[in-house]
């Protein structure tokens, strides 16, 4: 043989151990495919084989949007609970009402804590709040402030005046866009942006007592900042990364100090900022407005029959006020099947189970997150079985005539959750739902526009509103 150099078996050297640590790890890989798994892992829940190490996230990664590759997964597999592996942790979406009510009632306590993540530690200060913050002390102490101090029912009607304010703005800021029938903008509403800020306005004025934090608009519309400040809060609900990423909170520039009692008690010194107090308070009731106005401009009789109910209970004289919400039930039932049939999220936030333990005859080990799936319990086909993907109100209505709410404590349907994660807000979001709806209906009469025959449900709902009622009860008392 001729002379080998030493940098070449260096470089032959070095290429061996790369390819023998290859083949290792492949090995392992392999091994680690038909290894014998304990007995109690075959209790998970079914779903698809994880690869090692990375689990299911290849699958994930290539089938977006993640929410549908796992919907159709389930479906796939006929199952109502699976188990996908992303890492090292169990994700567990469930689609039965039934399942979804062992693990937030049979077994709330297991299920009660949050995982940690830097979004979530971002968005709730270092989780100083409640709705992501784990279970523990300051979750336990910032619950009880939430549903003792800031949503308790003597809360909820000092308050009114103020929620009262922004339902007027709201007819208001209509009712100036609907008579621009002959102008650029053809009269034409946008119902997402009126609805996202009418719900913004009602946040705004009970946390920092402002509707505007600029110089707003004389005809009710949004000013600069707060279109600014509500596409913000959109933007953190829709990809809360990008606070992350910042690595800050809100801050809001100059909110003025909250109202003091006309009764003459003094209010709290202070409003609280958690950012997810306003954020949580935007999303539900917009999205669900803005779903049972376009559905029910596609279907008209269900138009007629809702202002049919208003006109009965509240008449052509006056506004719908807050107090006519407990006779409404037609209308309350349209915003049910909107949460029903348009949740705004796929899933309700994760629940992480803190203890191993066993629901529907399946294993959940610690540290597993589980996904309750609004879309799946809304529209299961064992529960809702008769046309479940339609748009019908009356599915709602009770036979003896009782009242109808939006909280839906069997989980049939996901509006404000339940056991101890539920929402502390349960009154004021039914409120402003059913008040922003009502408002909506009352006032207006909707309808696509020219040449439209179906409304386009994937924009922004924009359509045709005409006042129904006398001009000067549009006129809000107080602007």
């Amino acid at each position: 043989m001729g002379y080998i150099p030493d940098y070449f078996c260096s470089y032959l050297q070095s290429s061996l151990s790369i390819i023998i640590f290859i083949f290792t790890i492949i090995k392992a890989c392999l091994r680690s495919q038909f290894i014998e798994i304990p007995t109690k892992l075959h209790n998970l829940p079914p779903g698809p084989k994880p690869w090692p190490i990375v689990g299911n996230l290849p699958e994930m990664l290539a089938n977006k949007p993640a929410p549908q590759w796992i919907h159709k997964m389930m479906e796939e597999m006929n199952t109502e609970i699976a188990c996908i592996r992303l890492g090292n942790v169990h994700v567990i979406p469930v689609t039965s009402p039934a399942i979804a009510r062992e693990f937030l009632r049979k077994h709330d306590a297991t299920f009660a804590s949050r995982p940690k993540t830097m979004a979530t530690e971002a968005i709730s200060s270092g989780y100083l709040t409640t709705a992501v913050t784990p279970f523990g002390e300051q979750w336990k102490k910032m619950k009880k402030i939430f549903v003792n101090e800031l949503f308790s029912p003597l809360k909820h009607q000092w308050l009114q005046d103020k929620r009262n304010e922004e339902a007027d703005n709201l007819v208001f800021y209509v009712f100036n866009k609907s008579k621009n029938l002959n102008h650029d903008d053809h009269g034409y509403v946008n119902v997402r942006t009126a609805a996202r800020h009418y719900c913004s306005n009602v946040m705004r004025k009970l946390v920092f007592n402002t509707r505007y934090f600029g110089k707003g608009c004389k005809d009710g519309a949004p000013g600069f900042e707060e279109v600014e400040y509500v596409d913000a809060i959109f933007t953190l609900l829709s990809g809360p990364s990008t606070l992350a990423r910042t690595g800050s909170s809100w801050n809001v520039t100059n909110p003025q100090e909250p109202a003091q009692e006309q009764a003459g008690n003094q209010a709290p010194t202070t409003a609280p900022t958690p950012p997810e107090l306003v954020l949580g308070g935007v999303d539900n009731p917009s999205n669900a407005a803005e779903w049972a106005i376009a559905e029910m401009i596609d279907q008209p009789d269900l138009l007629e029959r809702a202002t049919e109910e208003l006109d009965n209970v509240v008449g052509k004289q006056r506004m719908v006020q807050e107090s006519d919400i407990p006779k409404l039930n037609y209308v309350k039932a349209c915003a049910r099947e909107a949460f029903r049939l348009h949740p705004i999220t796929p899933f309700n936030p994760p629940h992480v189970a803190m203890d191993e333990t066993t629901v529907g005859h399946y294993l959940i080990p610690k540290g597993s997150h589980v996904l309750l799936s609004k879309q799946g319990l809304g529209r299961n086909p064992r529960v809702w079985n008769n046309e479940p993907n339609k748009f019908k109100p009356e599915r709602h209505l009770k036979s003896d005539g009782s009242v109808v709410v939006l909280a839906e404590q069997d989980l049939k349907l996901m509006s404000f959750s339940t056991g101890r994660r539920v929402c502390p807000a349960v009154m004021l979001g039914t409120t402003m739902t059913v008040m922003l709806l009502a408002r909506l209906l009352h006032g207006f009469t909707w309808s696509a526009p020219p040449n439209i025959s179906n409304i386009n449900h994937h924009a922004p709902l924009v359509a045709v509103a005409k006042p129904r009622l006398a001009p000067e009860l549009y006129i809000p008392t107080k602007t």
